[in-house]
């Protein structure tokens, strides 16, 4: 195999990384800002929503080219992936802390692993769990250190432990059971069989009833732009690295998205101390010594795939 290739393939994978990284990152704001008016129920919805409605064109290509087999778990895929997670964390963000919403959620990779040792014939290499506890050890010490954890209403932190095991499987089986899907094809026919649902969740909620007001249409604006950039782009974008990179290397995008939190601090005039760089950087370094290779030119260096 080319070196050249294969650093190109390395590169597209972290660039991805990087990339899911920025937007779920920033989803945190866009969730904050719908809630402003919203109820849980209705931000999750109208996200879920737009990602389906934004798809649509893609709908008749995709089912002439996906395996009517396949139908089942695609749909699946969607309701794991996105569908009950986005009402478990529009949820618990209702009342717990945000800090302690990021570190449950990066329990997302340890769930994934250990999903993928019991059911999915992973492998139990050393330098993955040294990977994943380097990097979570280096999460700890970035919320902890800055004394932002709030721990009163942890029943709701529940909802997103419930979330990431779901995440845990989702991502197992896409890389298992989906390699010869394009992800775009995935993402269109998960969240466009999603419509419907949405819409019937939305006339419960009241929400066709609600005035339309400034507060409502920003609050409106910002679940949508989180359903089309945090849901739909994002999807396809995290589809392309569970085939390409595999599903550990892909669940630790979780770990990636501290760095969005420090960047936007940066952004908003914040204070970036000496213990949180410290921190970013052993997060940084659980992420490459679970992706590490001894010889990334060889055949086995991994899943190459360029859609």
């Amino acid at each position: 195999m080319p070196k050249l290739f294969v650093l190109k393939t390395k590169l597209i994978n972290w660039l991805l990384f990087a990339a899911l990284s920025f937007i779920w990152g920033s989803s945190f704001v866009l969730m904050k800002e719908g809630l402003k008016s919203l109820s849980a129920y209705e931000v999750a919805t109208i996200r879920i929503l737009s990602a389906g409605i934004v798809l649509i064109p893609f709908t008749y290509k995709a089912l002439k080219e996906i395996p009517k087999q396949k139908l089942g778990l695609i749909i699946l895929s969607g309701l794991l992936g996105s569908f009950f997670p986005a009402f478990l964390f529009c949820l618990a963000e209702t009342k717990i802390d945000s800090a302690l919403a990021g570190i449950l959620n990066a329990l997302t990779t340890l769930f994934a692993f250990i999903i993928g040792i019991l059911f999915y014939e992973m492998k139990a290499e050393l330098k993955k769990i040294i990977g994943i506890v380097v990097g979570f050890i280096g999460l700890l010490i970035l919320f902890g250190g800055n004394g932002k954890i709030d721990l009163k209403n942890t029943e709701y932190a529940s909802l997103i432990l419930i979330a990431t095991i779901f995440y845990g499987v989702n991502v197992n089986m896409v890389g298992k059971h989906m390699k010869g899907i394009s992800s775009l094809n995935i993402a269109t026919l998960a969240f466009v069989f999603l419509i419907i649902p949405c819409i019937i969740i939305l006339w419960f909620t009241g929400f066709f009833a609600l005035p339309f007001n400034t507060a409502n249409i920003v609050s409106i604006s910002a679940s949508s732009v989180l359903g089309i950039m945090g849901t739909a782009v994002a999807s396809i974008l995290f589809y392309m690295l569970i085939k390409r990179a595999g599903a550990l290397f892909s669940s630790m995008v979780t770990y990636g998205i501290p760095f969005v939190a420090v960047f936007w601090g940066i952004v908003l005039g914040e204070e970036i101390t000496f213990m949180q760089l410290f921190s970013l950087g052993i997060i940084l370094l659980g992420v490459y010594i679970t992706n590490y290779n001894k010889n990334p030119f060889s055949k086995k260096a991994g899943v190459v795939r360029r859609d």
